[in-house]
């Protein structure tokens, strides 16, 4: 198993070292990459409060990232719940992805926070 981390994907997304990105890109295309969900979040936090990049375009540029043919994401099908959720709400990205394994994955989760139980609760 490969795992990339978030600088990794940052440089193939922002494509702001044009040698990088190449290399990341020749390495997803010739080798399956695992993305944990730990690096997601960090590439979340980064291009929304380091690049100042809109929701819905983190949301859209990592969902088409995560389903390209050699990109094997934890549990994609709740990923990309979480990311149409971060997209819609203002919950942070980690609050998604629980939401994600609450509705998608069938999981319960027990929390204080009363904005992601209103989240939740509404999403079933």
């Amino acid at each position: 198993m490969l795992i990339i981390d978030a600088n990794a994907i940052l440089r193939y997304i922002l494509n702001d070292n044009a040698k990088m990105a190449n290399d990341v890109c020749a390495l997803i295309e010739s080798k399956r990459v695992t993305i944990r969900f730990e690096v997601l979040a960090e590439v979340v936090y980064v291009l929304s409060k380091v690049y100042s990049m809109p929701r819905n375009e983190i949301a859209s540029g990592l969902a088409i990232f995560i389903s390209l043919p050699n990109v094997e994401p934890e549990a994609k099908n709740v990923l990309l719940f979480a990311l149409k959720i971060f997209s819609e709400k203002s919950l942070d990205f980690v609050d998604c992805i629980l939401c994600g394994f609450n509705v998608v994955g069938g999981c319960d989760v027990f929390t204080f926070d009363k904005k992601l139980n209103y989240t939740m609760r509404t999403l079933v």
